[in-house]
Order: C-alpha cells, then structure tokens, then sequence
C-alpha cells in the first residue's frame, strides 16, 4: 500500500513540475515572458496588451524581440465568410454527393476544388502562444513539399497558406518535389500557378 502511494506521490510531483516548466505553456512561460521584457520607454506602450505588429522589445538578457503577428491579416480572416471558411463543414446537396471523388486523392476532392485557395483557418493554439515574442533576427528557411499525384488545389492551398501566415524574408524558397507522379495536369497546373516558386521534380 505504501509503495503505491510513493507512487502517486511521484507522478503527482512530476505533473506538477511539468505543468509550471513545460517550455511555452508552462507557469514558468508566463513568468518568463513578464519580468524578462524591460520596462517600456515612456511613450511605449506596455506588455502583454500593448503588443504591436512588428514591434520590436527589449529584454534584461540582451537579446531583442518582436511580435511577428500580422493582426491586420487575423482580422481580415476573421471576417470572411464562405463555404469550408475557417475550417468548418462544406455542405453539400444531395445531387453532389459521389463517392467516386474520393478514390484518386482519399478525400473528396470536389469539396477541395471548391474551397478558395486562400481560405481563413481557426487559430487553435494555446493562449499562451498568441503572446509569445520570437527573436527580432530570424534565419530564413527552405520549405520542401514532396507530393505524389496530389490533388493540385489540395497542393496550392498549402502553398497559400505558407505564404500568407509567414514573412517573405523568412522563406528562401519553396521547393515543390514531384516524387514520380504519372498524372501530366497536376505538374503542369501548379507551374502555371506558381511561376515565383522553384519547381524540383524527382
């Protein structure tokens, strides 16, 4: 009996510890991110409600950072309206329902053909997150997308969505790697439709 209550003592410790630690959502996070800033120059103004796009904060360990929301953008995105706009169902009417569109891709690619490419997302993450300053200086990156007889729109919408949720000079480019599709439209499509992207195929 005793050796299960050091047990539950145990795990009990180790949840503790992990839910004031836990990097990002943790106690620790929130203790971190408010007493780490300098307090704001007069005239500023201060943290978490006075953060701005692009604003640039100063902390007491010398390292610089800033807030990499484009708010306008979550604003204009909250606004739309439209069917599979921010994530929610597609209805579709009786006369549009053919299992038939599932077999080349494993999801109704009708539905996908049909959603803008652009379309608004729900922002899921943990509050937290949504107050969370990164680094002025970040490196930029290479994104890679192998695909194999992908569904174009499928395709082009994550393309959109990588370009519209992230800051131009932080992507070096997008690499597109055909892994061997045999459907000829697919490649032709997403070349036409991103001409300022490098195209790789495999």
């Amino acid at each position: 009996m005793k050796r299960r209550q050091k047990r539950v003592l145990q795990m009990a410790f180790l949840f503790t510890v992990t839910l004031i630690f836990l990097p990002n959502v943790g106690l620790w996070s929130l203790y971190r991110e408010k007493h780490l800033m300098k307090s704001p120059e007069p005239g500023e103004q201060g943290y978490p409600l006075g953060l701005s796009d692009g604003h640039v904060y100063s902390w007491t360990d010398g390292l610089r950072r800033r807030d990499w929301h484009d708010n306008e953008s979550i604003r204009r995105d909250e606004l739309r309206v439209g069917k599979g706009e921010h994530g929610k169902p597609y209805p579709l009417a009786e006369d549009e329902c053919d299992d038939s569109v599932y077999k080349e891709n494993g999801f109704n690619i009708y539905v996908s053909n049909n959603i803008a490419l652009d379309r608004s997302l729900p922002d899921i993450r943990h509050p937290n997150c949504k107050q969370k300053l990164y680094l002025e200086n970040l490196p930029n990156t290479s994104i890679i997308i192998p695909f194999h007889n992908e569904g174009w729109s499928s395709l082009l919408r994550t393309i959109h969505s990588i370009v519209n949720r992230t800051p131009d000079h932080l992507i070096a480019e997008i690499i597109l790697v055909d892994d061997y599709s045999d459907r000829g439209t697919c490649l032709q499509l997403i070349t036409v439709s991103s001409t300022a992207l490098s195209l790789h195929t495999a």
